[in-house]
């Protein structure tokens, strides 16, 4: 007899988030009840937009910052805190880490350690605030 999956043995499939299994560890912490498949594509692409927003602001050094905790608060209020701040953490290039901490802290989802991304523990310390974002935000 086959037997079902239980919390504990999806928990178990998340421990280390990466791109093969991201999509499913979404749709296991999307809390939007009654919802339709459009209506969780569309909150899923929010990780990308924040994404090409970070992306952008590497690349020109301007940050559309409204727009980005836009994003940022409602893909934490659909996928939770703890989920959207790992699937940030996977999709997010590295180097757009210490921006993407400065919007994490700011909105207090920045945990110590970011657990399982890619087989790897990332630890919160490590990563520098970015000062010209940490400006841009006091003055909000």
């Amino acid at each position: 007899m086959l037997g079902t999956l239980t919390n504990i043995d999806l928990n178990f499939m998340f421990d280390d988030l990466n791109d093969s299994n991201i999509l499913l560890y979404a749709a296991k912490c999307y809390d939007k009840p009654n919802c339709i498949d459009s209506e969780f594509d569309d909150d899923y692409k929010r990780i990308r937009y924040i994404k090409r927003l970070l992306h952008r602001y590497r690349i020109s050094g301007e940050i559309k910052e409204r727009l980005l905790l836009n994003h940022l608060v409602i893909t934490q209020n659909v996928f939770g805190v703890e989920a959207s701040t790992r699937m940030l953490f996977v999709r997010i290039d590295p180097r757009d880490y210490s921006a993407l901490k400065t919007f994490l802290v700011y909105t207090s989802a920045m945990p110590e350690i970011v657990e399982g991304i890619y087989g790897e523990d990332i630890i919160s310390s490590d990563i520098s605030l970015d000062p010209k974002i940490i400006d841009i935000l006091r003055r909000l």
